[in-house]
This record gives structure tokens, sequence and C-alpha cells, in this order.
């Protein structure tokens, strides 16, 4: 089964790539229920292996969405992630399907509950704490789905 799934988060070899090397990555404004978030942006392979790992903490409402060219099963691990994170699973028009806290360093798979285009991982609780839930909208992922071919 395990071949089948598209662990995103901590795959790679970090390839002497941690913490700051991230700094130069794209970054969007997305909002949801009032709230906004600042995201880097994980669009190729390298950055979406590469994911949040290694890096002792994430400021308040920032994070990463990782983008997909094709809606699909998607699931993440924290491999070499530090910190706890809970990512939400994105529809194409950037619906939530569903929303999964993950433990910091596990291999443990976390999947989309049907196809995803987009996975946003924030600090653990982040959206538990601003009541973001499934079939809620994150605004600013499909102009992301635009730009990736």
């Amino acid at each position: 089964m395990r071949r089948f799934l598209r662990p995103l988060t901590a795959v790679a070899v970090c390839l002497g790539m941690a913490g700051g090397a991230n700094a130069q990555m794209q970054k969007v404004n997305l909002t949801v229920g009032g709230h906004s978030i600042l995201a880097e942006v994980a669009a190729d392979e390298h950055t979406q292996h590469l994911g949040l790992m290694y890096r002792s903490s994430l400021p308040p409402d920032q994070g990463m969405v990782f983008v997909h060219p094709l809606p699909g099963l998607l699931c993440m691990w924290m491999k070499n992630t530090l910190i706890p994170l809970s990512v939400a699973f994105l529809d194409e028009k950037g619906r939530v399907i569903n929303i999964e806290d993950m433990a910091p360093q596990t291999e443990e798979s976390h999947c989309s509950a049907s196809a995803a285009r987009f996975a946003l991982e924030m600090n653990r609780g982040w959206f538990a704490k601003h009541k973001i839930k499934a079939g809620d909208r994150i605004e600013g992922v499909e102009a992301l789905a635009k730009e990736i071919p």
C-alpha cells in the first residue's frame, strides 16, 4: 500500500537545505473564515520533499501549501519534521476535504479522504483554534492552480 501513497512532507534526503533555505520560496496570502495565512508554496518535487523538515518553529498564521498539477489521493508524513502540524487537504476550488493532526518525527501516513489538489500545513491545532472544518473554503489557492501546469 505504501507505494501508492504520495508522502510529501519529508521523504527526501535533506541535501543540506534545512530551515532558512526555504526563505526564498514563493509565498502566497490565503484567507479562510476571516483569518489571513502567509503560506510558502511547495510546487515542485524538491520543495515538496523538503517541506517543513528540520525547522524548530513555524510563526503563527504561517504555513506551507503543497500544490499538485492534478487532483489525487495525497498523503503526508512527518519524518524529520520537528514541529507538530495540522494539514488540511483541499480540492481544486480550495474547499477543505479533511483535516489531520500530525505528530513530529513520525512516518504515519495522513491522507486526504478524497481527491485533493492542495495540502495546507499549519501549526498543530491552527484549524481547530480558528474553527475551520471540512467544507470551508481557503481563498487564494485557486490562483496557484493556474500557475502550476
